[in-house]
């Protein structure tokens, strides 16, 4: 909603300067709209504001000759509240100002001051009820919640009808109903960042959103609503402030985990997607390990579809930052997928960096020496013009050297024909110099030991 600024006890020339300064703005967004050939959508929405502004503008010049009671007030704007909800604190506000505070930072609640425990806006139907009377009694025309004002977060009323309407839809028995919200939901959740926040707002948003999928049999889900769901949680997930509460929500990852194995490929690489993004935070790191989803994430990898396989390396890469879940990867297989495709030139650099990852679970570098990695790293300094590859290889090559004595000579073998670690030590980037000194210096250690001995 459009703040008209005007509070009870404004004099009347300012009321009048503001409303002129309104009609100003008006004449030039109409004058912007009419004048471009294509449609400016940013100018509308202002003039919507600007048009909404001068209402309320004469509605508090009518309402400010009344004592307002306090408690129709927003704590906030001070002025009558047309859509109140409760915070967690209990305390209530009106939604546009409630919502502008939240969307600053902020995670206490104004008046109270308490740190809320969740930033779930509930109506508060009582107090709206109240006002409502109380605007009959005197006269004055009843704020209007169900106007189109547009928020800070550039939704309208209408925009949250149209969203618990869809979310409704997603809890009906009829197929056809359920496939025309959730297209609608995976539409409006990638284009409105605004739409993704709407989901933070209702505890019960994500569960309905996901009931088709936890009802139903995964060999008689539809694919396309299963994909549209899918890729709708990837759009919440990108928000922010719901990272935590998608992935806490019951279900939520099971699910993902279940359409990496099912489904089109578009909705297995959007479920590895939605798990790389809610893995930023560390918390869903080890929830998402927990749930089995590497297993799934590296069959998925080994089968090397290219839709896929961005997507994967990306999740995987997240999740094995923390320890338990390096772990978990090396168990369920990682090391022998990443190699073959590595070896098959696939996403060399991203499976490279996973790999050096890795490298410091002593179960994955025997699986390394098993495989035949050391040649194929040796090969990749050699040919390869990314200093960040080249980093990677020798960093693996370095704790092969320093756990497995037996890989000693391929890589000596290879220093004598082509100087491939002397060059990194020389031209590699701070950290490769370092790692190929050590293994120079390794090699040359063990050469004098056989001649001493």
């Amino acid at each position: 909603m459009a703040k008209s600024g005007v509070v009870e006890g404004d004099p009347p020339t300012v009321a009048t300067a503001k409303a002129t300064e309104l009609k100003r703005e008006l004449q030039r967004l109409v004058k912007a709209i009419l004048s471009e050939d294509d449609i400016n959508v940013d100018a509308i929405d202002k003039t919507h504001q600007t048009l909404f502004a001068l209402k309320d503008l004469k509605h508090n010049k009518r309402s400010s000759s009344f004592n307002t009671p306090d408690e129709f007030r927003c704590p906030l704007s001070k002025e009558l509240m047309r859509d109140p909800v409760i915070v967690a604190t209990g305390q209530t506000y009106d939604r546009p100002f409630i919502q502008k505070w939240l969307k600053a930072g902020n995670r206490t609640c104004p008046r109270m001051q308490q740190v809320l425990s969740h930033t779930i806006l509930t109506p508060n139907h009582l107090i709206r009820e109240m006002i409502s009377q109380w605007c009959k009694v005197n006269g004055i025309q009843m704020p209007d919640h169900s106007v189109q004002y547009l928020s800070d977060e550039g939704l309208t009323e209408a925009d949250r009808d149209l969203f618990f309407s869809l979310l409704e839809k997603m809890s009906s028995s009829t197929l056809s109903d359920q496939k025309v919200a959730a297209r609608e939901l995976r539409l409006l959740t990638k284009k409105m960042p605004s739409f993704r926040a709407l989901f933070g707002e209702s505890a019960d948003a994500i569960p309905q959103l996901v009931r088709p999928l936890s009802r139903s049999n995964s060999n008689v889900l539809h694919p396309n609503l299963q994909e549209d769901i899918i890729t709708t949680l990837l759009n919440l997930s990108i928000h922010d402030n719901n990272k935590k509460l998608v992935a806490e929500t019951p279900k939520v990852i099971p699910l993902l985990v279940d359409a990496l194995r099912s489904g089109t490929i578009e909705t297995r690489s959007n479920a590895a997607a939605a798990l790389f993004t809610l893995s930023a935070l560390d918390s869903n790191k080890e929830l998402i390990g927990k749930s089995g989803a590497l297993k799934p994430l590296i069959e998925l990898l080994d089968e090397g579809n290219p839709v896929a396989m961005k997507d994967v390396a990306s999740a995987l890469f997240s999740l094995c930052i923390i320890h338990d879940n390096k772990a978990r990867a090396v168990r369920d297989g990682a090391v022998r997928a990443i190699l073959k495709k590595i070896m098959s030139n696939m996403h060399v650099d991203e499976l490279l960096a996973i790999l050096a990852m890795l490298s410091n679970n002593q179960k994955a570098i025997e699986e390394m020496g098993d495989l035949g990695a050391v040649p194929c790293l040796l090969n990749i300094i050699r040919e390869t013009s990314c200093a960040r590859s080249r980093e990677n290889c020798i960093a693996i090559l370095y704790t092969i050297c320093y756990c497995d004595r037996t890989k000693w000579k391929t890589i000596r073998d290879e220093e004598k024909t082509y100087g491939t670690i002397s060059q990194l030590a020389h031209n590699g980037t701070a950290r490769a110099k370092r790692k190929a000194n050590g293994i120079l210096d390794r090699l040359n250690r063990a050469v004098n030991l056989t001649h001493t001995a």
